[in-house]
């Protein structure tokens, strides 16, 4: 459990809705706050509350939201280390990690969540459902995917080598092997 510190972490209301009951007497009219906190720093949290007041929702949203931080594994870039799906019913969230330069492109939901994670290049489409909640629930799915790649590479029994050859040299490179093979006629 992450021990949360309530000055760290940054609130934001995604989606209050009104719902209602069908009882005896008729309808009866509540709230639902859909909350984010995050720090910036790899933690995020989701919470859902509902009350007769909108006030209680949030702080009821805001409690759970504390109570389900977790942790993502950023990279040094403030990107993705690799690419992730998250499912949840039928909203799919796909999460890309970009090239520095590039920020946040998402939307909705999502964009919050990734601004509030502290992701700084990252790329998502979201496919399937465009529901709000259903679009965080799968980020924050996908997110639970992403396992830190220097414990990958110890499961794997192997250690980590030298940095990754950039795309521009291995394009270079393979653009001179082209160049120099023999041309068929």
């Amino acid at each position: 459990m992450i021990e949360p510190s309530a000055k760290d972490f940054i609130e934001r209301v995604i989606e209050i809705n009104r719902v209602t009951r069908v009882v005896k007497g008729g309808k009866r009219l509540r709230f639902r706050a859909l909350v984010i906190v995050g720090n910036h720093r790899g933690q995020v949290g989701l919470g859902i509350g509902k009350a007769s007041d909108v006030s209680q929702s949030i702080r009821k949203a805001l409690d759970k939201a504390y109570g389900s931080l977790q942790l993502v594994h950023l990279t040094a870039e403030g990107s993705l280390p690799y690419q992730v799906i998250g499912r949840f019913k039928k909203a799919h969230v796909l999460l890309k990690p970009a090239p520095p330069g590039t920020g946040v492109i998402a939307g909705g939901a999502v964009r919050t969540i990734l601004e509030l994670v502290g992701l700084k290049n990252v790329v998502s489409k979201a496919l399937g459902s465009s529901d709000k909640l259903s679009n965080a629930q799968a980020t924050l799915k996908a997110f639970k995917q992403i396992v830190d790649p220097r414990e990958l590479l110890a499961r794997r029994n192997r250690q980590a080598t030298k940095e990754p050859v950039p795309a521009k040299i291995r394009v270079e490179k393979a653009s001179r092997k082209r160049a120099s093979a023999p041309t068929q006629k």
